[in-house]
């Protein structure tokens, strides 16, 4: 099974985790700043800055894009319960 390395700057902290990983699961483990609420992709607390890989990480599901535009999210932020991780080097960091 493919592995990718999550890197959560807020806490300089890299973690080798296998693909289909959801990004919050790996944030609670490892105590990163990046909070949530609901787990389910609709309240947008856990809005993450994607620094690096932003292309090893599933693609944004239109519930997700849905939550972001509402957010004003820029470009590269993603919704942390929602992003799984594909493979690769990944950096992220609390928006």
């Amino acid at each position: 099974m493919a592995k990718a390395n999550v890197t959560f700057e807020d806490i300089n902290v890299t973690v080798s985790v296998p693909a289909g990983t959801r990004v919050i699961e790996v944030s609670e483990k490892v105590g990163a700043g990046i909070t949530y609420g609901c787990r389910e992709g609709d309240c947008g607390t856990c809005i993450m800055k994607v620094t690096k890989g932003w292309d090893n990480l599933s693609e944004p599901s239109v519930l997700e894009d849905k939550v972001l535009r509402e957010n004003m999210a820029g470009k590269h932020n993603r919704l942390a319960c929602q992003a799984q991780v594909l493979g690769g080097d990944i950096s992220v960091k609390p928006a």
